[in-house]
């Protein structure tokens, strides 16, 4: 980690592994476009990621103290894809002054699919965040009482598994009682329904969604460690650990970030199939972009997840953008 003081504001600097000699002179021009960027209400608290001309280092940079007015709140308000589109402009100018450094985008391409983004806090809970506030809003909308019904069931199930894994009950029996109350409170009709802006200053209570980030990191790693034969080799793909090594050190604490690792377990658990919309980099020399996409669909045929099936046949009824290090909400026109 490393701190770099522009002005009244603090840029904290963390590296994908320690600087050769010769990436030195590029992490040099990084700095002086730190310096150059203007703070305002747009980019304050936002990671800026940046990689050298040969991509063998990236670096992630966010303002560590700003204006507390100017925080990204857990959920944003709904912005249209413009205001993502006039973010990625600014960094295009920067970019023709220092190739490579910056992610060249062209956000017109998410335009043809997809309306509007809520953007997320990065505070490593980001994929979490998203996915709750997603999910209640998916209820909150649709009403739908039999998928209240059939995720309350799998609940229950990952609760079991959990105590036939050793957990105490005591230990996360809090963080799946708070999610069930949140889910009982955008169903309309109950004593404590609550409206969509209710949805989004609840959304906004740190000690409210800590709990329920909690209880999606706990059901994360009771699935993980349930089918440890299964998720063993991508773990060993991303970090030379144990499935209980992974869990303990990259699932369970709050602040880690997620991976599809995380997506597939959770998606599994709860049978709740998950949309990830990926920038690529791959066509940044000819300033184009491609934007792929991943459909995380629940197992099929495992009695777990009785939402399971195809692509083909399962629309996922949550939608991210992933960008290197974040998760932000998308809507579909």
């Amino acid at each position: 980690m490393y701190s770099r003081r522009a002005g009244a504001v603090v840029w904290n600097l963390s590296f994908s592994h320690p600087l050769n000699d010769w990436e030195v002179g590029d992490f040099a021009s990084l700095l002086t476009l730190l310096e150059s960027v203007v703070v305002t209400e747009s980019v304050r608290d936002r990671r800026v990621w940046a990689s050298n001309s040969s991509g063998r280092f990236y670096v992630k940079a966010y303002l560590e103290e700003a204006n507390p007015g100017g925080i990204v709140a857990f959920p944003t308000q709904l912005e249209p894809l413009s205001a993502l589109a006039a973010e990625y402009q600014s960094g295009s100018r920067l970019a023709r002054k220092n190739k490579g450094l910056f992610l060249c985008v062209s956000v017109h391409v998410l335009g043809e699919e997809y309306a509007a983004i809520r953007r997320t806090r990065g505070d490593g809970n980001c994929f979490f965040r998203s996915f709750m506030f997603s999910y209640l809003e998916h209820i909150l909308d649709s009403q739908d009482k039999a998928e209240v019904d059939r995720i309350t069931a799998h609940v229950e199930q990952c609760k079991k598994t959990l105590q036939s894994l050793g957990y105490a009950d005591f230990t996360f029996e809090d963080f799946f009682a708070l999610f069930l109350e949140q889910l009982e409170s955008v169903l309309q009709g109950s004593g404590n329904s609550i409206s969509h802006d209710e949805l989004v200053t609840r959304s906004r209570d740190q000690s409210t969604t800590d709990y329920v980030v909690m209880f999606f990191r706990f059901v994360t790693s009771g699935e993980i460690r349930r089918r440890s034969e299964f998720f063993e080799p991508f773990i060993m793909g991303l970090t030379n650990s144990t499935v209980e090594q992974f869990c303990k050190s990259a699932v369970e604490p709050m602040g880690e970030e997620s991976d599809h690792v995380h997506i597939i377990a959770l998606s599994d658990a709860l049978g709740v199939p998950i949309r990830v919309l990926y920038l690529d980099r791959s066509s940044c020399d000819t300033g184009g972009v491609s934007v792929n996409h991943h459909d995380f669909i629940p197992a099929s045929g495992d009695p777990h997840n009785a939402a399971g099936g195809s692509s083909d046949t399962i629309n996922p009824i949550i939608t991210l953008l992933y960008r290197p290090g974040h998760y932000d909400i998308l809507y579909p026109k």
